[in-house]
């Protein structure tokens, strides 16, 4: 009862602040076999199990131990990142990239694919999928290297050209990952489709064996079939300098919005959905027609209130059970477009508007309940989107979720729902009439005060606290990790490095066990901290613990 009461008190300072203590932390989740990062931006389940990024790291029935996978070295030891999941039954396709922090932008590069058909014991790694290089000719450098002088010299060698209605047409060549990461992925059977960014939508149809590209609609296209002739407009550079357009197949192209590819789905009726910079596509014989055969529907924002919100489709889902297709919309046009989310019952003819204005990343479903995920928090629709609520702050009895936490993604397991996060993971039984979602679990990274866990050596230690350095702009809050070994008053606080007090954080009587306390870089009057290093210093029952806490703001 001291502990609740002492939290009451908080609440009812004069100022903005935390400072807090929690726990005890649950002895069962003091695991070393623990998720990798605290900001896990892809969570996918199949059944009970569930698969998280960056490392496929899986989780089954909801114990304590996260599974990381001894044979995907390119995720575990290597600097490849999940980008995006798909499961099946024993079957996991993970699209890989990472951030090139050696190229002019620090651009997203694709990686790879890992496919595995044993439920992740063991991996096939595929490269990235890029064209051949051009003939020397075609760089500057190269003493035969010109320029046209109209588009009538262009010479298409430097490009590939494709086939689509029994007309050739020419693309460019893609031969560098940067700007082309899987960010979706989806598989039926063999046939493996992947939505990369600037590098366009890509097609096996041998489960990753071999690759081909699948042509999208011009922007300005809303039924590409093969029995038409087809126009893409893309820059090229003339000899005198000047800048003149012609018909190439170019996501590059200020004029190729809709060759943007983010997201892409496979629906229960065998359609084939694909989100873009503009708009989204869909397709009934992608699954199945060779590329000069697919056709498209392509859908965007018209401004009507049974349309699109917005032009840029990130994600697309399939409610389970209803055929209901929903999807993420965001602005491409600032002060036309809108942000939200929208569903589809008829293949994309109208859509039913929600959270307009809201950023939404994900959507999950759960017995009839929705997840939508978002910049600025979590959404519940008990009704089918109906109606929503606004989820308050994510609680455990021992933890929480941070207030400034960005909201990723959702996925279901056979009676959870769970919720990515930037600040770890939320799971909740799922789902009864009329439920309230007040007893989460949250998972974050685990160090134990014993030591280090899978991932990352660590020494012994009786505290510590993380993140450190710490920003309370951008980290909002700084945790300290002690124990309790007795029960008794355990007094925290931290004071600069002259040891003037800064703020007390906690007084108060505990039972043994292992808890965190929370501090936001407030000092006792509720004023922000200097930059600097601090001391914090815990008393408990015969003990004292100390660490420090660099401040960079």
């Amino acid at each position: 009862m001291k502990k609740f009461i002492t939290a009451l008190t908080f609440l009812f300072l004069p100022f903005v602040g935390i400072a807090q203590v929690y726990g005890p932390l649950n002895p069962d989740r003091e695991t070393t076999n623990t998720i990798r990062v605290n900001g896990v931006s892809t969570i996918l389940a199949f059944g009970d199990t569930v698969w998280i990024s960056p490392s496929l790291n899986r989780n089954i029935n909801n114990n304590a131990e996260w599974f990381t996978p001894e044979n995907a070295d390119s995720v575990v030891n290597g600097i490849g990142r999940v980008y995006s999941l798909e499961l099946g039954q024993d079957t996991v396709l993970a699209g890989l990239g990472y951030t090139n922090t050696e190229a002019e932008g620090s651009p997203q590069t694709a990686f790879g694919y890992y496919f595995s058909v044993d439920g992740g014991d063991s991996w096939r790694f595929e490269p990235p999928v890029l064209d051949p290089d051009p003939p020397s000719k075609c760089f500057s450098d190269d003493p035969d290297f010109e320029r046209p002088s109209s588009a009538g010299d262009y010479d298409p060698d430097c490009d590939i050209q494709f086939t689509y209605g029994g007309i050739t047409y020419n693309r460019i060549r893609f031969t560098v990952p940067e700007q082309a990461p899987p960010y979706e992925v989806d598989f039926q059977n063999n046939v493996v489709y992947s939505a990369n960014f600037g590098g366009g939508l890509i097609r096996s149809r041998d489960f990753g064996d071999t690759w081909e590209r699948v042509i999208l609609p011009p922007d300005n296209v809303s039924e590409m079939t093969p029995d038409d002739d087809y126009t893409w407009s893309s820059d090229i550079i003339l000899a005198n300098g000047d800048v003149t357009q012609i018909n190439r197949y170019d996501p590059r192209s200020k004029f190729g919005l809709n060759l943007r590819v983010f997201g892409v789905h496979i629906d229960s009726q065998n359609r084939v959905w694909v989100g873009t910079g503009n708009g989204v596509n869909v397709s009934d014989n992608a699954l199945s027609a060779p590329t000069d055969s697919v056709r498209w529907s392509h859908i965007t924002f018209d401004g009507s209130n049974n349309g699109l919100i917005g032009n840029w489709v990130i994600e697309i889902k399939e409610e389970p059970g209803t055929g209901r297709i929903w999807m993420t919309n965001r602005v491409i046009e600032s002060g036309v477009e809108d942000q939200g989310l929208v569903y589809t019952d008829d293949g994309g003819q109208t859509f039913t508007q929600m959270l307009i204005g809201e950023r939404i990343n994900d959507i999950g479903f759960k017995d009839g309940y929705v997840f939508a995920t978002g910049e600025n928090g979590l959404f519940i629709s008990p009704n089918g989107g109906d109606t929503w609520i606004k989820s308050p702050q994510i609680k455990s009895p021992n933890t929480f979720i941070k207030s400034t936490a960005v909201f990723y993604s959702a996925t279901s397991t056979t009676n959870r729902i769970w919720i990515s996060t930037s600040d770890g993971l939320a799971s909740h039984e799922c789902c009864t009439a009329n439920q309230v979602f007040d007893n989460w679990e949250i998972t974050r990274v685990n160090f134990p005060l014993k030591g280090g866990n899978v991932h990352d050596e660590g020494r012994d230690v009786n505290t510590y606290a993380y993140p450190n350095p710490f920003s309370p702009t951008v980290h909002e809050l700084v945790r300290i990790k002690f124990e309790v070994e007795n029960q008794g008053n355990v007094n925290i606080r931290v004071f600069d490095f002259g040891m003037n007090l800064v703020r007390e954080i906690e007084n108060a009587s505990f039972p043994p066990g292992t808890y965190e306390a929370v501090w936001d870089g407030v000092d006792g009057k509720g004023r922000k901290v200097a930059n600097g290093a601090y001391i914090y210093v815990i008393d408990t029952p015969g003990t004292r613990k100390n660490g420090k806490i660099l401040v960079v703001d």
